[in-house]
């Protein structure tokens, strides 16, 4: 298929859009390098580094059979201070991109979503069935995408679906995390191991988890990838799907800071630091209506497997 890739010279459209090339598919991405990084488009496909919203027609006007649309604002800090950037470049962009899509008569659309729809669980596991209550402008914008999606989806037959990640990590060949505001915490401690920085910080060392700290779902990115090739494929016309991304097991922060102990052979010190506001104790996914529906599981659980590829993809970067 020929397939457009929003914001693909970023971290996960960069290995999505590697994916998709590998699998065969005709690759156009699209992205304005704001935080993408021109190096990260895979050969193979064709790139356009332009503002979404003001290229969408022109891209989508040549028989793109389907949309992945990645593009996105997405520092949750950021969104609170400066909420305007975050309606505009997530909300207004993906409704021009919508507009575009039913103009053009594309038939599916697959789309990039987060797990800060659901904000603060009241179970966990968190099911797609839960409330839907961010607490954070990122994860308002991101759910306000969603319902423009099934009203397309209801009113032009759309066939869209929409993945709700929760925290990946890892690399894909040459392709990696590598952010100029870096907020993750796999990356944060290996950059202490890379001697960027000199320790990492613990937020809290008393949550109801099974250490004190808290518990976070982790997904390798290429698994999250094969996700997005399966919704593809598994597109309805009319119907807009929303499914979970996740391993359906939680690692605390010390589990990390010791798998990337254990991978890169460094000491990695940690200092304590106060809980932070709106943190909660533990967030994981429950998966399993994409293992049902769209035949998906993850082939790379193991902590230590993902830590290992984020950390070959670090050195390869550094020089080292």
């Amino acid at each position: 298929m020929k397939l457009l890739v929003t914001g693909g010279a970023g971290y996960v459209g960069s290995v999505c859009a590697a994916r998709l090339v590998e699998e065969g598919h005709e690759v156009v991405v699209v992205d304005d390098l704001s935080t993408g990084h021109a190096d990260a488009v895979p050969e193979g496909a064709t790139f356009v580094q332009a503002d979404l919203a003001d290229a969408a027609d022109d891209l989508l006007a040549d028989g793109v059979e389907g949309v992945l649309h990645f593009a996105a604002k997405s520092l949750v800090g950021e969104s609170m201070t400066d909420p305007a950037k975050y309606w505009d470049g997530n909300v207004v962009t993906s409704l021009r991109l919508l507009a575009a899509v039913h103009r053009h008569g594309v038939p599916r659309l697959v789309f990039s979503s987060t797990a800060a729809t659901y904000g603060e669980p009241e179970q966990v596991p968190i099911p797609e069935s839960a409330p839907t209550r961010p607490t954070n402008t990122y994860g308002a914008t991101k759910l306000a995408i969603d319902h423009a999606i099934t009203s397309y989806a209801d009113a032009h037959g759309l066939a869209a679906v929409s993945l709700r990640y929760f925290n990946v990590a890892g690399a894909h060949d040459r392709f990696g995390e590598r952010h100029a505001t870096e907020t993750h915490l796999i990356p944060l401690v290996l950059q202490v191991a890379s001697g960027l920085r000199a320790q990492v910080s613990i937020y809290g060392d008393d949550w109801p988890t099974e250490d004190g700290t808290c518990v976070r779902d982790y997904i390798h990115v290429t698994d999250l990838a094969d996700a997005h090739l399966l919704a593809l494929r598994h597109a309805t016309a009319g119907l807009h799907r929303i499914y979970n991304l996740g391993n359906g097991t939680g690692f605390s922060v010390k589990e990390v800071i010791d798998a990337c102990r254990r991978v890169t052979g460094h000491a990695i010190p940690a200092e304590l630091a106060p809980r932070r506001a709106g943190d909660p104790a533990t967030l994981v996914a429950a998966a399993d209506r994409a293992r049902t529906e769209l035949g998906w599981k993850p082939e790379r659980p193991d902590l230590d497997t993902i830590v290992a590829d984020a950390w070959r993809f670090t050195q390869s970067r550094l020089g080292g």
